[in-house]
């Protein structure tokens, strides 16, 4: 779709707007005055090589490390004004797992979902049966694919409007991986 097939004053519904968004590091690293938006039903996929600034640009997306300068909106909201409504509407499994390792996976769904509003017990069940995790099994004893599986049934268990997934497929078997993009189609 194209603003030109829009009536005369609307615009798409966006996912996601970056304008000017620029951090720099100690190390010589910036990531300079990155401007883009998303519209709302379509997916981007960032492609670049190690140490070009992917997961950087996630981690400011999500408030994760200080921006230097930029504008970020998520959903119409702006990421940190409206820092804790815009997340409980995205979905995020980044490249390593963000669980604390003593936790059992029944831990992870008691402090998730609090910050969800709209939290379905039944779906995280339902992902849990899907993908083999048991309740009682500690977050340490699961294996990297594993851990991957759990942070996608937190990421789609809360009515996410925006997906971010930083290496999704990271750590995952050929089968896993096959597995995930089903669910991401669906989920599409």
């Amino acid at each position: 779709m194209n603003d030109s097939s829009l009536p005369q004053g609307t615009r798409p519904t966006l996912a996601l707007s970056v304008t000017g968004l620029t951090k720099h590091y100690d190390s010589g690293f910036t990531l300079d005055d990155v401007t883009f938006d998303l519209p709302s039903g379509y997916i981007m996929g960032l492609v670049g090589p190690n140490g070009a600034g992917k997961s950087t640009l996630i981690k400011l997306i999500l408030n994760m490390t200080t921006r230097d300068a930029g504008r970020i909106e998520v959903l119409g909201l702006d990421a940190m004004v409206d820092e804790e409504r815009a997340k409980e509407q995205l979905g995020v499994v980044l490249d390593s797992s963000y669980f604390i390792e003593y936790m059992t996976v029944d831990a992870v769904e008691r402090t998730s979902s609090p910050m969800y509003p709209l939290w379905d017990h039944n779906l995280f069940d339902a992902y849990l049966r899907r993908f083999g995790l048991g309740r009682n099994k500690k977050i340490k004893d699961l294996s990297r694919g594993m851990q991957m599986k759990l942070m996608l049934a937190v990421a789609l268990s809360h009515d996410a409007k925006l997906l971010i997934l930083d290496e999704p497929t990271s750590g995952l078997d050929v089968l896993s991986r096959d597995e995930l993009m089903d669910i991401l189609s669906d989920y599409v």
